[in-house]
């Protein structure tokens, strides 16, 4: 009597060369996973920059603007969205 395990690798449904294209395949996708991944994380260091300064600016300009009233309605909105989580 054979082992079971030995069984199971004989009792195959798909012939060995279509078993070893799908494995092929599926690591050739998780590959390219990766790759996209890393891709997407990547930023152009020139833009980040401009951003920055565009941002650093920004807050400060729009509360110069802002009345005391309004200063504090948004204030007290983004508390509330805060505490609602």
């Amino acid at each position: 009597m054979q082992d079971r395990s030995s069984n199971k690798k004989r009792n195959l449904s798909k012939d060995e060369n279509v078993l070893a294209k799908s494995v092929i395949d599926e690591i050739i996708e998780e590959t390219e996973s990766k790759q996209e991944e890393q891709n997407l994380h990547y930023k152009n260091p020139a833009a980040v920059a401009l951003g920055r300064l565009g941002g650093l600016k920004g807050g400060q300009a729009r509360a110069l603007k802002l009345s005391a009233e309004k200063r504090s309605e948004i204030a007290q909105k983004a508390a509330t969205a805060r505490w609602k989580k």
